[in-house]
């Protein structure tokens, strides 16, 4: 490839991205999908049909994912999910400190996007807080401290920590072949479960799981093979272009969030550049309006007081600290992550549905002490 080629297959990444994410933002708004919600349901009223559709987008894209991977299109460990080095502290204490935190500021980074397209200014301070959050634990003050600590505690496998690799490794077996087994396997017992009860074949459910599913399987064509250059003509490495990690990305909204906010704020200084993530924000906010304003629901809303407003702070921090710390969020680690069947995306994932639970019930909790 020639140098002068890269700028225009790097538009294409981003251009494929944001319709991608658009298409994600108008799914979450017009299906009403959230992981606090589905939490929510289930330990106040029993409810799995919000779950059904989580776990229907994690089954669609577990089964895209891996089966690219069987194609030879893309390798899980391009991606930041399948490094060798499981930090397992930090993928469970961030999940649950982003679980805790997504209850509190009434929905998760992707949620909060799309609640901001659909007029609710609580979650544009939510959003602000988050990126200023997760922006200091990625390379300031909480940075320092994390990798000090949670990051020090880690196990070191001899394979990549995605599941294929590491049964590769110990069988001989073919990654692509296991990958195909594996992904495959699991992906369909996945939608098994979700299409067992009536509930689970709802319109909705199956919109939301095979849509959103669908979308993150897009992202990762678009990033890992779309974008994909064998050998970059300045660096003769390979490159993934359009990327912040310069690895194979797909959905992710809270370091994502932050980046935003320094493109936005840095936007003459010529090295602040689009990359897939902020293309993504942005889509996602563009496409939740969309919708929002088609089926008349949007609406203007704000803070109802004080508490409101410290409860939906708080619960910013705490999900830009344990997102960057989990390294991923709901979407992040719950859908992109776990469709590489890596073992930080699984526990990162039990992490913030353990911490959503904790949040549900002390919410609960403070909403019997004030009758």
């Amino acid at each position: 490839m020639q140098e002068s080629e890269l700028p225009g297959l790097t538009a294409a990444v981003l251009w494929a991205a944001f319709a991608l994410s658009v298409a994600f933002g108008a799914l979450v708004q017009r299906t009403h999908f959230c992981t606090m919600g589905a939490v929510a349901d289930i330990v106040n009223l029993g409810d799995w049909t919000r779950m059904r559709m989580w776990v229907l987008a994690i089954a669609v894209a577990m089964l895209g994912f891996n089966g690219m991977v069987a194609a030879g299109w893309i390798e899980a460990a391009d991606s930041i999910y399948a490094d060798p080095a499981l930090l397992w502290l930090s993928n469970i204490v961030g999940g649950v400190l982003f679980g805790v935190g997504m209850v509190l500021a009434s929905g998760c980074g992707s949620k909060t996007l799309v609640r901001l397209g659909g007029g609710n200014l609580k979650s544009l301070v939510v959003l602000l807080v988050l990126a200023v959050a997760a922006y200091a634990t990625m390379r300031g003050v909480v940075a320092v401290a994390r990798v000090a600590t949670l990051d020090r505690v880690s196990l070191a496998l001899p394979a990549g920590q995605d599941l294929p690799s590491l049964l590769a490794h110990a069988t001989g077996a073919s990654r692509r072949g296991l990958a195909l087994w594996l992904g495959g396997g699991l992906g369909l017992l996945l939608m098994a479960w979700v299409l067992w009860r009536p509930e689970g074949r709802a319109g909705d459910v199956l919109l939301a799981g095979l849509g959103l599913g669908a979308v993150i399987v897009g992202v990762w064509w678009v990033s890992g093979r779309l974008g994909f250059v064998p050998e970059h003509p300045l660096t003769l490495e390979e490159s993934f272009l359009g990327t912040s990690s310069r690895r194979m990305e797909s959905l992710s909204f809270v370091a994502p969030v932050a980046y935003t906010m320094d493109w936005l704020i840095l936007f003459s200084d010529a090295s602040r550049v689009l990359t897939l993530g902020i293309v993504a924000t942005l889509g996602a906010v563009l496409g939740s309006a969309g919708v929002a304003l088609l089926s008349g629901s949007f609406r203007w809303e704000g803070f109802a007081g004080v508490e409101d407003t410290a409860n939906h702070i708080v619960g910013a921090v705490l999900m830009g600290v344990g997102g960057v710390t989990a390294m991923g969020c709901t979407v992040g680690q719950g859908l992109s992550g776990v469709s590489t069947l890596a073992l930080g995306s699984m526990l990162a994932l039990g992490g913030i549905v353990a911490g959503g639970v904790v949040g549900v019930k002390y919410q609960a909790w403070r909403v019997e002490r004030s009758l």
